[in-house]
């Protein structure tokens, strides 16, 4: 069941487990992008959880959402942003945070294939690209998010992310050739 649906369910029928089935399906990669900015596992998983609890309270509102996936990675940006304020012993953070970006492959059954050293290489083609690079590769590539979607999560043109995701791809494949 697609995101759109799920949210359906959970708006009009409130459906406990399209709800269950929503955050089992959108908890890891949220959490992973809440510590991109936050650096700090507990913290990024209270984030998100404090984001579904939020999401399931006002589940009457949910079909003003255009694009759920969307939503819940601006959502949750904006909690972390908040969260960062919020934390005096955190300002520092706040000015670096398009430094404190994330990337993790999960494996998939086509990884799987793809010898051990070419993973390896793979990985650290992909962490020595610069921090915007590498995060909009991920959102992109692992997330499976659309250009436009990123740039609208992470407040950027769809040409800097356009630009951004060349660059990335360029750089990968001038070191992997």
């Amino acid at each position: 069941m697609n995101i759109h649906e799920l949210v359906h369910l959970i708006r009009f029928n409130n459906d406990e487990s399209a709800f269950n089935e929503l955050y089992k399906a959108q908890v890891v990669k949220l959490c992973q992008f809440a510590n991109s900015f936050l650096d700090d596992n507990e913290a990024s998983e209270e984030i998100v959880n404090d984001v579904f609890v939020k999401i399931w309270l006002n589940r009457s509102t949910l079909d003003k959402i255009r694009n759920p996936q969307v939503y819940l990675y601006v959502v949750v940006k904006n909690a972390c942003l908040n969260h960062i304020r919020s934390n005096s012993s955190r300002t520092v953070r706040e000015l670096n945070i398009a430094e404190s970006f994330y990337f993790h492959l999960n494996a998939d059954p086509a990884q799987l294939l793809i010898s051990k050293e070419l993973h390896a290489e793979i990985i650290n083609a992909v962490n020595c690209l610069p921090p915007r690079c590498k995060l909009i590769f991920k959102m992109v590539k692992e997330d499976g998010l659309s250009c436009n979607e990123v740039a609208s999560i992470l407040d950027l043109s769809n040409k800097t992310v356009f630009a951004q995701l060349s660059i990335a791809l360029k750089k990968l494949e001038s070191v992997l050739s």
